[in-house]
């Protein structure tokens, strides 16, 4: 156990910058989770992800339910989540998810950050091989016990078990599963009475790639004009 580094990403947003996207992304997680499961978060496990993942960055209660509101109207937009491949300058390997209601701008937004920083565009499964995906749970530590947790959990999916920080720095206790046992482990972790900050998907690399100063500013660059797109919500990458 110990200090679990759970994902290669950046983080070169101001704070309000930071928040808006923040808000942005768990606006429309919020919108395909109650399209496809109805505005009940009882019923509906993704809609219990997503205001949970909007109470971990501190998104006001009222814009949750704007959200949750608007996603019912007939004019709202409908978002597909979609996954870009490719290579940053110097080899490095770069996962972007999206959510967008037009594809086409976003593939043509996404294309030119890659090209413009000399790197290339893949197609699916270029990049992803050197990944593995998990389901990502972050808990409050409050009164929990490392080692116990770690027996009731480990016939749940789990993977690995750690400390972290939430995206407001907060010290959170990180639970990794495999991403086929994610809803066995999210409905393990509501029938214990745990609390959940946030939860997700991270793709994590299998082996990092060390460069110079200059040559990892150049991808943190690319990485960072991905991030300011308003259809990129994650950007993952091998960059040690």
């Amino acid at each position: 156990m110990g200090r679990l580094f759970e994902v290669r990403k950046s983080s070169m947003f101001a704070r309000y910058d930071r928040m808006a996207k923040q808000f942005t992304r768990v606006g429309k997680e919020i919108v395909i989770a109650v399209k496809a499961g109805g505005p009940d978060p009882d019923n509906n496990p993704a809609l219990r992800r997503a205001i949970q993942n909007g109470r971990s960055v501190n998104m006001p209660k009222d814009k949750i339910e704007q959200a949750i509101k608007r996603a019912l109207g007939k004019d709202t937009s409908n978002y597909d989540e979609v996954m870009f491949e490719g290579y940053a300058p110097h080899g490095i390997a770069v996962i972007a998810e999206c959510a967008t209601d037009n594809n086409t701008r976003t593939v043509a937004n996404v294309r030119a950050c890659f090209n413009k920083a000399k790197g290339s565009l893949g197609t699916t499964g270029s990049v992803s091989f050197q990944f593995t995906k998990y389901a990502v749970f972050q808990l409050n530590p409050e009164g929990l016990d490392m080692d116990e947790l770690e027996l009731e959990l480990i016939d749940h999916g789990l993977e690995e078990l750690g400390e972290g920080k939430s995206e407001n720095d907060e010290d959170v206790v990180v639970i990794r599963a495999t991403f086929t046992e994610f809803g066995t482990m999210q409905k393990a972790l509501e029938e214990k009475g745990m609390k959940v900050v946030s939860s997700g998907t991270e793709w994590v690399p299998s082996n990092l790639l060390e460069l110079s100063e200059d040559q990892a500013a150049d991808v943190l660059k690319m990485i960072a004009k991905l991030e300011e797109d308003e259809d990129v919500n994650r950007v993952f990458h091998n960059l040690k």
